[in-house]
């Protein structure tokens, strides 16, 4: 007797894929879609749940296979899933936000745990320990995050790093972190222009290298606009905020809770020594920079001690929170 073909969409399951229990799921996840389609009225909440299922089973599927398509395809399966449950609350007339402010986040869920694990990598891996490097090394690890090259400016480097942009791009390509095109300097660099922006290369996020993250473009997209609104933040300009309270920015963004206070609940707060080595600080000094943050109306408000950090963002902070 021919086995059943097992298809997800336009997907087709592998006979042979594992473990059993995935298999399992994306035939069910299967034929869920296909009853829901016989349905004779439609149920956006059941819609929804679908798409959250399909984002979880297929970012499953891609971690096992390493196929970047099944990625992309979580990630729309989630965007699916939130756009379904913005129109089921329309069509049923709920406004929402009635208790308090809508906050429109710039990450989702699962795009906030991406952020932390690239921020991990870069406070692991920074090659470099000065904050100066490390804010490079973060901003290029995002634009290379998949492919291993990437695409930056002038104003791009200008913008990050301001007079030390080609002191700090060069010490990243003498010490090998950083591939620069040949017959490119740094000082060319800071010369190239959006229509004719300079390719570099961080190799171990070359495809042939273990891999250090596994999402898709639209995720390495959004992290790296994430990063840039919180990095190019106006009021931390004015503040002339340097390189370090820039990264603790975005360390708090990124470790705080949907309503803005850091830490996961667990614990109240961040460990000082972990937040301190992201920035390339001294423990201790983390709390000079937490003021900065707080004059800058980036956190409400901020204490560290008892070797924490504790505190929230500011509302105008709260998009930007990693949802913890």
């Amino acid at each position: 007797m021919k086995e059943r073909r097992v298809k997800v969409g336009q997907r087709i399951v592998p006979d042979d894929l594992q473990p059993e229990a995935l298999r399992t799921e994306l035939t069910e996840l299967g034929d869920a879609f296909r009853a829901y389609q016989r349905r004779p009225e439609p149920d956006l909440a059941v819609l929804a749940g679908l798409h959250d299922r399909k984002a979880r089973a297929f970012a499953v599927w891609a971690a096992v296979t390493g196929d970047a398509s099944l990625r992309e395809e979580a990630e729309r399966a989630e965007t699916a899933a939130r756009t379904t449950r913005e129109m089921e609350r329309n069509r049923r007339g709920i406004a929402v936000g009635e208790a308090g402010p809508v906050v429109a986040r710039l990450l989702t869920r699962g795009q906030g745990a991406h952020a932390r694990r690239v921020l991990e990598h870069v406070r692991t891996h920074a090659p470099l320990p000065g904050a100066e490097a490390r804010l490079a090394v973060l901003m290029l690890t995002l634009r290379a995050a998949r492919a291993g090259t990437g695409n930056i400016t002038g104003q791009d480097l200008a913008g990050w790093l301001g007079g030390d942009a080609e002191r700090v791009l060069q010490e990243l390509a003498d010490d090998g972190w950083l591939r620069l095109p040949q017959d490119v300097t740094a000082e060319d660099a800071l010369t190239s222009r959006p229509e004719d922006p300079t390719r570099v290369t961080v190799p171990t996020l070359l495809p042939t290298a273990p891999r250090s993250f596994f999402f898709g473009k639209v995720t390495r997209a959004r992290l790296s606009g994430w990063a840039q609104k919180v990095t190019g933040d106006r009021k931390l300009r004015k503040k002339k905020a340097g390189a370090a309270t820039r990264l603790l920015a975005v360390y708090t963004a990124a470790h705080s809770r949907p309503d803005g206070r850091l830490g996961d609940g667990e614990e109240d707060g961040l460990g000082l020594d972990a937040v301190a080595s992201f920035c390339g600080l001294r423990s201790e000094d983390v709390c000079g920079h937490a003021e900065l943050l707080v004059t800058a109306d980036w956190l409400a408000e901020a204490d560290t001690s008892g070797g924490r950090l504790r505190g929230h963002l500011a509302e105008r902070a709260l998009p930007l929170s990693g949802l913890l």
